[in-house]
């Protein structure tokens, strides 16, 4: 195995890159302990920084990286380093734990208290909203080409690995990820006036 010590940026980018490959493809455990033994204490100290106790930076430095595990086939070398991936994971993690911790109450509250609460829940109309949102969705989904759609549902619907749908359809890696692209970014612009 290569050494972990990082040498310059380019060659680091492109290792990590690598070992996200390799876990895409091939589930290569070795290759995410690796990423693991490199990125996890750096994240910790990240997490730390930011104001994280040390349990709960530890927790979110795992968290991410268990994440990269699950994830490694939506990383795109093309689009942003693995570094950067990596720490937006975490970031976003942390994120979502502070929000979930200003939901939580601290305090007991009374019944009288809670009685005057705002209700959060959804909002009656969310359900036409959420329906509308599908038809839309669908609709868009119905104008992709039918090797883009069929990439759109082995990816997004099965939850299947860019690997294992070029294996699944016997087409390169290459384009398995081209064709996500574009559909995503027709998608994108036939979605985006919806808000």
């Amino acid at each position: 195995m290569q050494s972990e010590i990082p040498g310059d940026a380019t060659s680091d980018a492109a290792r990590w890159a690598g070992l996200i490959e390799a876990i895409t493809v091939r589930r290569d455990r070795e290759a995410f302990a690796a990423l693991f033994r490199y990125f996890a204490p750096r994240i910790k100290t990240f997490m730390q920084r930011s104001g994280a106790s040390e349990q709960s930076a530890d927790e979110l430095a795992q968290e991410a990286l268990l994440v990269v595990w699950s994830k490694a086939a939506l990383f795109d070398p093309a689009s942003v380093g693995a570094a950067a991936w990596i720490f937006t994971i975490a970031r976003n993690l942390r994120i979502d734990a502070l929000r979930r911790q200003k939901r939580t109450p601290t305090h007991d509250t009374s019944e009288a208290e809670l009685e005057f609460r705002l209700d959060e829940g959804p909002q009656p109309d969310a359900g036409v909203r959420a329906s509308q949102i599908e038809g839309r969705v669908r609709d868009a989904l119905s104008v992709l080409p039918d090797e883009q759609l069929r990439v759109i549902e082995l990816s997004f619907f099965q939850e299947r690995a860019h690997a294992e749908i070029a294996r699944t359809l016997d087409i390169p890696l290459g384009t398995v990820k081209s064709r996500l692209r574009l559909a995503m970014a027709r998608l994108r612009g036939l979605l985006d006036d919806f808000s």
